[in-house]
Parts: C-alpha cells; structure tokens; sequence
C-alpha cells in the first residue's frame, strides 16, 4: 500500500508540471477605455491574441482612456494599457495633463498600433470648418484629458480659444447622445475610425464629419516634436460619407509596467506583431500593424522585451 500511495504521489507531481508547463501562469490587466470607442474593443482582440498564442490571461477592462491606463499601471492596478502617443509623452516629461502629477516613468512602450483619428463631428450642415465652432457648444472631451488637448491645439491652429467656444467636457458616447439631442453642436472624438459612438450616429441620424486641414493641419505638424500627421478618412467609413475627410491623427500606442519581465512583454510583442492577419480578421484595425508603424515616433522608451522582439527584426529602439 505505501508503495503505491509513493506511486500515486509521484504520478501526481509529473502531471503537475507537466500542467503548469502547458501555459503562462501570468495575469495582466489590460486599461482601454469607453466603451463606445475603439481601445475597448481592440483591446479584447488583442487580448485574446495574446491569451491564444502566450498562455498570458489579459482581463481587458474599459477606462477612461489614456491618463487613466497611465495612471492605473503607475498604481499596480493595470499591467497593459492602450494610450494616445501625445499623452504618455505628456506623462514621461510631467507636462499639460500630468502637470499636477509629475514626471510617470513607471511604464514602458511596446509598440505603435494604429492611427488615432481626430474626429470633428456635428449634425449642422453650417459648420464646415474649426472656424465655424466660434460660439458653439462643442463637446472637447474630459478635461486633462488626450482629447482635451488635441481639441485645444486644434482650435488654437484655427485662431481660436477655449473661451471662444461654450465647452462641454464629455466622453464618446455622451457626446453623441448630446448631438443627436440637439444639446451641443460638434465633438471632437480621437479614435480610430470607424469609432463605434460615430458609426451609431450615422447610422441612426444625419451626421458630418468636419475636416482638419489645410494651414490648421500644417501648423499642427510645425516642429521635430510634432505628435500629429495627415490622415485621410476614406469615403464610406460611415453611413451618409460620400467624399474623404482629411483631418489629423495622433497613434494609438501599446503601454506596459517597466516591472514585467523581458520573456512575457517579448511574447506579448510576438503574438501582437507576427500574427496580423489574424488580429485583422477580427478588427479592421489590424491592417496597420506594422514594424515601421510600431516603432517610429515614439517619445518613451520601449521596454527591454519589446526591444529585443524588435531587434529580431533589425530594428534598433531605445530602451
């Protein structure tokens, strides 16, 4: 009987390991944000992404966007976090939005993802330009946020103030809800497009997307330490879009804690960047994945695992 019971113990142990061998016993929190933007529902893709090909279990959780991700990974509570590239450079260096914060050094960055549209949207067919918002209720997003700070920049390259608007402070989906209630008369969105609060608008209401071009895109891009670049949204991206909209974007950017290992940060960049058509299959956005895209323009320093998966690749990043 000891015999066996020693037998049985044994069994018990191999299988064991052999288990635990089988998969990543990490946990992340990955912070997105609203639900009706895009980061909530990218981030599930890449989650499971990464959960597929790691065996890292990513419990995705929506947020209030970019500061919180950051601020989330800076108290332990997230791992993971989708932010716009402006704002964790405001973060590394303690400026505009994380002034009252200082300096965040505490997270690390993985890769570029997409570009992240600057969306003015209203239902009045006489805004056609910044310049028309002069006295109108616009919604520019939380205050302190990313969005806050992409609208202030707008409407200053167009010659206009925050005073010189009635500013509401409202996230995606209240600020569809207040367009379509006639309580404001424009939005700025920054997400990638289609954004999922914009589509619902179009769809269920005459909506126009209003374009940032022209001198205001050029004295956006002025400068070696410009965020933003040109983008076109083609026509068709939403119900009721005959022609392109030029406008601006800043990009979507993968964010880790500095504490993570190098073996599961250099999985998580594999799963994410070697398996783009799959992610694609599942999320439009998925086509802009991309070595060049990953790497260029980034203002924090990558993470050592990240670095490494880069290097592979021959491309050097700064860590």
């Amino acid at each position: 009987m000891k015999k066996l019971l020693a037998v049985l113990l044994t069994l018990l142990m191999v299988f064991g390991v052999v288990g635990c061998a089988g998969g990543s016993a990490t946990t992340m929190t990955m912070g997105t944000g609203g639900t009706a933007g895009t980061y909530y529902g990218y981030g599930g893709i890449l989650g499971n992404q990464i959960k597929t090909t790691t065996g890292i279990t990513v419990n995705v959780v929506s947020t209030d966007g970019s500061k919180a991700n950051i601020l989330g990974i800076d108290a332990g509570n997230y791992q993971l976090g989708t932010v716009q590239s402006d704002v964790m450079a405001y973060a590394w260096a303690g400026s505009r939005s994380f002034e009252k914060e200082g300096k965040i050094e505490s997270f690390r960055t993985i890769g570029g993802l997409y570009a992240e549209a600057v969306q003015l949207v209203t239902m009045d067919a006489n805004i056609k330009s910044v310049a028309d918002l002069k006295g109108k209720k616009v919604s520019i997003g939380a205050a302190g946020s990313g969005v806050y700070f992409n609208a202030i920049d707008i409407l200053g390259a167009a010659g206009l103030t925050e005073a010189d608007i009635v500013p509401q402070y409202q996230s995606f989906a209240d600020s569809a809800d207040a367009l379509k209630d006639g309580k404001i008369d424009a939005a700025f969105i920054v997400a990638g497009a289609p954004t999922p609060a914009i589509q619902e608008l179009c769809t269920t209401s005459t909506a126009y997307l209003v374009p940032v071009d022209g001198d205001i895109a050029a004295k956006l891009m002025e400068g070696e330490d410009s965020f933003y670049t040109t983008y076109k949204i083609p026509a068709g991206t939403y119900t009721g879009q005959t022609e392109d909209v030029t406008t601006v974007t800043v990009k979507a950017t993968l964010i880790v804690s500095a504490s993570a290992s190098e073996e599961d940060v250099y999985n998580i960049t594999k799963a994410i960047f070697d398996n783009k058509d799959a992610i694609t299959s599942a999320h439009a956005k998925g086509a802009e994945l991309s070595l060049e895209n990953a790497t260029s323009g980034m203002a924090v320093p990558f993470h050592a695992g990240a670095a490494k998966y880069f290097a592979e690749k021959n491309i050097t990043v700064a860590k």
